[in-house]
This record gives structure tokens, sequence and C-alpha cells, in this order.
């Protein structure tokens, strides 16, 4: 089995067509939506996470990109430096998938780079500059 994160950038006129249902149905491709923004009449954005063999995820992709959507690997990450890191939980109270937590019993924030789905929303949310985003 494969797996890899993507954008998918999705143009007006496709907002409403089920890309997803398609990869899964025809592609037999487990679609796992990080992120999105689609409202009806402007470019949607969806971050996906898709698993199954790279064949069917490579064709997938490609009936994607045909049909008119960019397709980009998801090339940015986000850096936790534990040494700036002060335990303020800042951080894991936007975190919407829990990659930022903190451990039963001490409280000390632990980073699971496997749940970040780089949203950035906890940039901005640490005042001491222990998280940034690396492309």
């Amino acid at each position: 089995m494969a797996n890899g994160k993507y954008v998918l950038k999705i143009p007006p006129r496709l907002v409403e067509h089920p890309t997803a249902t398609e990869l899964v149905r025809d592609y037999h491709v487990v679609v796992n939506i990080l992120r999105a923004e689609i409202e009806p009449d402007e470019e949607g954005m969806l971050v996906v996470e898709l698993t199954g063999k790279k064949k069917d995820i490579d064709a997938g992709l490609e009936y994607v990109k045909g049909l008119g959507v960019e397709v980009e690997p998801l090339s940015k990450d986000i850096t936790w430096h534990e040494d700036l890191c002060t335990e303020c939980t800042a951080c894991r109270s936007v975190c919407p998938t829990g990659a930022l937590s903190t451990k039963e019993g001490d409280m000390t924030v632990t980073f699971d780079q496997s749940k970040c789905i780089a949203c950035e929303l906890c940039i901005p949310a640490c005042p001491y500059g222990a998280v940034e985003i690396t492309f």
C-alpha cells in the first residue's frame, strides 16, 4: 500500500463535482480529507491523504488532472522546536488534528508529525516561535 498527501485546487466549475467519490469508487483509493475550503463559484482547495495501490493513486490523480484539477504534493511541513517550547499549550488548543497535544499527567507538549496537515494555525498561536513552516 502506498499513501501520500496532496493539495487539490479545484476550479469553480468543478466544486460540485464528486471528485473524492470518483477516486474511491473508480480507482479504489481511500481518500482522507485533511482540510477543505469549498465555496460555490470559487476555486476550491482540498488537502487529502490518499491511500491505495500506487498504480491506482497515480491513475486517480491523472484522472482529476484531466478534469482540470491542479494537483500538488503537500510540500510544506510544520517544524516544532521543542527547545523553544515553554509548555504554554496555546498551540494545542488550535490544532485541529491533535498533532500538537499534551502528555497525560505532566502536561508536556508533544508533536506527532504524521497527524499534521500543515494548516498553519499553530504558528500565530505560539508566542515563543517554537513552531514554524518549512517548505
